[in-house]
């Protein structure tokens, strides 16, 4: 028994890898350039309501850490089991509101992890081919929908629903995307993402919401303003 256990502890001794300084140097600085691409990007082309350009400032720091957290363990087996260990007692909260915003940040981690892995190659290859499926489809339905307001509503949960407000919507706009929608006992909040609405239909929409039984407040907003 004693046997077997020197030889466990021979092999995770013998795992340990010294971590090149040069390699580490260069990865760093390719996961500076892919995340700082990565940011632009999901500013100009998410259709997220939320703060883009404050969400995108995460990017970098989340994979310079995937990075630098693989780098690190994969040069030790020992290090590797700890890092289990410690990410058992660990729990992340985040106010992860739409599945785009998820993907991205899945994105910024898988660059880490190539890139801690040192699979430069592989990594920049995989992010080419994601950035043109990005931007292939951000130019093909981005600008043939010229979907550029946000329109936010707020009024008293007691005397208008949800439905008086979308039917409001589809007779003055047509197609529209509910992208958020709170309510509570005292007042509902809601977004739409509407279909490049003209001066007519802003009118015609402000006219039936003030036959509306009770105080509503609207606002629109460009898209491209977040």
């Amino acid at each position: 028994m004693n046997d077997k256990w020197n030889l466990f502890q021979k092999f995770l001794i013998t795992q340990e890898q010294q971590i090149s300084i040069n390699d580490f140097l260069l990865n760093a600085a390719v996961i500076v350039v892919l995340s700082i691409i990565l940011e632009f990007t999901y500013i100009k082309c998410a259709r997220t309501i939320s703060n883009r350009r404050q969400f995108a400032g995460v990017f970098l720091i989340i994979a310079f850490t995937t990075m630098l957290i693989i780098t690190i363990v994969k040069s030790s087996l020992a290090l590797s089991l700890g890092l289990v260990g410690a990410l058992s007692i660990v729990r992340f909260r985040a106010a992860i509101k739409e599945p785009e915003e998820l993907g991205y940040l899945f994105f910024a981690i898988a660059l880490g992890l190539g890139l801690g892995a040192s699979q430069t190659i592989i990594v920049l290859i995989a992010f080419a081919i994601g950035m043109v499926i990005i931007w292939g489809r951000y130019l093909i339905k981005g600008r043939s929908k010229s979907q550029n307001l946000y329109l936010n509503i707020n009024a008293a949960s007691a005397k208008i629903s949800l439905n008086d407000i979308t039917t409001i919507i589809k007779a003055s706009f047509g197609k529209s995307y509910l992208k958020r929608y709170d309510e509570n006992e005292k007042s509902i909040e809601a977004s739409f993402l509407i279909d490049s609405p003209n001066t007519e239909a802003l009118a015609d929409f402000k006219k039936k919401t003030e036959s509306l039984e009770g105080s509503v407040n609207v606002s629109f907003v460009e898209s491209k303003s977040f």
